[in-house]
């Protein structure tokens, strides 16, 4: 598999090279270390003046070429720390243009398994919601994304979330087939939405409710019992959990208490206008998670 690292000389995008050496699951067979001089920004910011503009470009490949240096360096001290770590092949790329757009066409044509890039998380929530590069990648690439929330080199516990649909199948998946170190603990997960509101829910008698709540209950425990019969025939330690609740909220609220290294949801492929967005849950599920996450789309499967 290839993959693709995403590097800006910040703090986050460090611990997205560090995360490189968690992969021991399926050790990468080539990394793609890629820079992306924003033009656009550049471009604004040089003003009308050609002279300012190609000064600054020069400026900015100039400082690029050393950033993934030292990112290669960086990476390899990463890959180190895996047993089977001379497998993998670093390669550098400096490319210009929009960020988000760019990063995901260099993955396009380096035919990448995974995209890995960093986050400011929480701290830059105003970035996202006026488009942060992760949250458009996470919503226009066309191969899993792995956004580092946090630094970590090691990935001792994954939480699935699952709903049943095929984007949750290509997630598992994505996972079983060997992304997992053999060492890691999988907690698959799945909330029976209610069928009422919080209203009713309080209004109605408890029997009433525990009959109205019932077959969504049956039906997530259904779906993790596939998923953990899977993972146990691929040799990893599994449990589940099923709440109730809605969606994004109680998976939040898991993650709390779980606090795993990553998060893992499925996302159902868009096309066109739709695809700037990933949907109200994994969206949320991106900005709010307080640990990284894994985003595997359905054509995937």
């Amino acid at each position: 598999m290839n993959v693709l690292c995403a590097v800006d000389g910040s703090e986050w995008s460090d611990w997205s090279v560090d995360a490189l050496g968690a992969l021991t699951g399926r050790l990468p067979d080539r990394v793609i270390l890629l820079h992306v001089v924003d033009t656009p920004a550049l471009k604004a910011a040089a003003g009308k003046n050609p002279a300012n503009w190609k000064r600054a470009l020069a400026a900015m490949d100039h400082a690029g070429t050393e950033l993934l240096r030292r990112s290669s360096h960086h990476a390899s001290v990463a890959l180190g720390q895996a047993a089977t770590a001379s497998r993998s092949k670093l390669r550098t790329v400096l490319a210009q243009g929009p960020v988000a757009r760019t990063i995901v066409r260099v993955a396009d044509r380096q035919k990448t398994g995974l995209i890995v890039l960093g986050s400011r998380g929480l701290s830059d929530v105003r970035g996202f919601l006026l488009g942060s590069v992760s949250r458009k990648v996470a919503a226009t690439a066309h191969c899993p994304v792995l956004v580092v929330k946090h630094r970590f080199t090691n990935m001792k516990h994954v939480i699935l979330a699952v709903d049943g649909t095929k984007a949750s199948l290509a997630a598992g998946r994505f996972l079983w087939n060997g992304f997992l170190p053999e060492s890691a603990r999988v907690t698959v997960l799945s909330v029976a939405q209610p069928l009422v509101t919080d209203l009713a829910a309080s209004v109605l008698p408890p029997a009433a409710l525990d009959q109205l709540t019932r077959p969504a209950i049956e039906q997530a425990a259904r779906i993790v019992a596939r998923f953990r019969e899977q993972f146990i025939k691929e040799g990893y330690e599994v449990t589940t959990a099923i709440r109730t609740g809605h969606p994004a909220a109680t998976i939040l609220a898991e993650l709390e208490k779980g606090r795993p290294d990553v998060l893992v949801v499925g996302s159902r492929g868009l096309t066109g206008a739709e695809r700037l967005s990933l949907g109200s849950i994994s969206e949320a599920l991106l900005k709010y998670a307080p640990c990284s996450v894994l985003i595997v789309r359905r054509s995937h499967a």
